[in-house]
């Protein structure tokens, strides 16, 4: 199939430079709604040589490997001007602190990355999770994941369209937690007003940017009352003072999941501390289809790191050609929209979403057969057709 293609899409760059962003949005209502959000921190700056972009690639465990080697032919294909800079750090016991540190300075020269998932051996509690390091060091404290739903994705739930925005840094994972005496153990949960605040604005702010009508507060204040009674009262407050013209409720989380699972249209934006956004989030994937199909996004004042939504390496799929490229693919694209190169993601995701769009293109984990290679083949033709909507758009 492949040998009818292009080996690169040259038109990319010319629609950088004369379409505008209005043009590129008002292509399709649902390709639109599909589309990854435009994030971008006012403190950001990026690798940029000759009108290139130098972006760091971890390879991570699992799949994760394969789906980077997917995204660099997708992006070589288009003509994304991106150049990977490869960390190799995995979840392997013999990852040294040199090796952590090679890939955090790589991320704060490069302003962004694109990581795959990384497990962390829960057996050993000497055991650093690769994942939370990164975080907490390069202070990534909102994670965002976008789940919407696809017409052709068998799924319980129809038109599903929500936000998870995730306190990225603190509570339940801060790290500290000891047995006191033998059979007792201590686990610390950090809350700080200044973390929390800040997450709740950045929801906030989301929702005005990106025209959403309601945020929802996710806690358990009935219970853990000073801790999570902060979360609210921060939220409650600030909603009231601040974001007056955005809906506010707050929901406990028992509660918020079952109404996540039972009827997840009522929700728009929700917002939450740590542990809670972790399962969430992997609820709201769960609902729109599963892990293979949703990126997440984690964003800091400085720098931003783009991974799938709900950090599974797939370790049972390794060199099977049967996983969804779908999560990582929209991570690529995540990735370029923020550092600006809207049209080049445009292309990708309109491409993505049309293929997703065709049942008998479906791989195993949404119910189809279709081998991991043969969707990415589709997907190119895909971005040959996304050129020419473009190029009428622009006429």
């Amino acid at each position: 199939m492949l040998s009818r293609l292009p080996k690169t899409l040259s038109f990319a760059n010319t629609i950088s430079r004369n379409l505008t962003s209005t043009q590129v949005l008002s292509i399709h209502t649902e390709r639109d709604r599909f589309r990854s959000p435009i994030l971008k921190s006012k403190n950001a700056s990026f690798a940029s040589y000759g009108g290139r972009h130098t972006v760091t690639a971890i390879p991570g465990d699992g799949i994760g490997p394969e789906m980077l080697e997917i995204v660099k032919r997708i992006f070589n294909f288009c003509q994304v001007p991106v150049d990977f800079e490869d960390c190799q750090l995995t979840s392997n016991p013999n990852t040294t602190e040199t090796e952590l540190e090679n890939a955090i300075v790589s991320i704060k020269r490069n302003g962004v990355g694109l990581k795959g998932s990384m497990d962390t051996d829960y057996r050993n509690p000497l055991s650093k999770s690769i994942n939370l390091e990164l975080r907490r060091r390069l202070d990534l404290y909102a994670n965002v994941v976008h789940c919407v739903s696809v017409p052709t994705i068998p799924s319980r739930h129809s038109g599903v369209n929500v936000v998870v925005v995730r306190e990225n840094t603190e509570g339940e994972y801060s790290g500290h937690e000891h047995e006191a005496v033998p059979g007792v153990v201590e686990s610390l949960k950090i809350c700080t007003r200044v973390k929390l605040e800040r997450i709740c604005r950045f929801a906030f702010e989301y929702a005005l940017i990106h025209g959403r009508k309601k945020v929802t507060a996710v806690h358990k204040a009935n219970i853990q009352k000073v801790s999570d009674g902060l979360f609210l009262s921060i939220c409650t407050e600030m909603a009231k003072a601040e974001y007056p013209q955005i809906e506010f409720e707050a929901m406990i989380v028992d509660n918020a999941s079952m109404q996540l699972v039972s009827n997840p249209s009522q929700f728009d934006i929700m917002v939450m501390p740590n542990l809670y956004g972790n399962i969430l989030c992997n609820i709201a994937c769960g609902i729109v289809g599963g892990p293979g199909l949703v990126s997440g996004m984690n964003i800091g004042h400085k720098y931003a790191v783009f991974e799938s939504g709900t950090r599974n390496t797939g370790m049972d799929l390794i060199g099977k050609n049967k996983a969804n490229p779908t999560a990582f693919i929209r991570a690529g694209v995540d990735m370029i929209r923020y550092i600006g190169l809207h049209a080049h993601a445009n292309i990708i995701s309109d491409a993505l979403y049309d293929t997703l769009c065709i049942k008998t293109l479906h791989t195993e984990d949404i119910g189809g057969t279709t081998t991991t290679s043969q969707f990415v083949d589709v997907l190119l033709e895909k971005c040959l057709e996304a050129k020419e909507n473009y190029r009428d758009a622009r006429n």
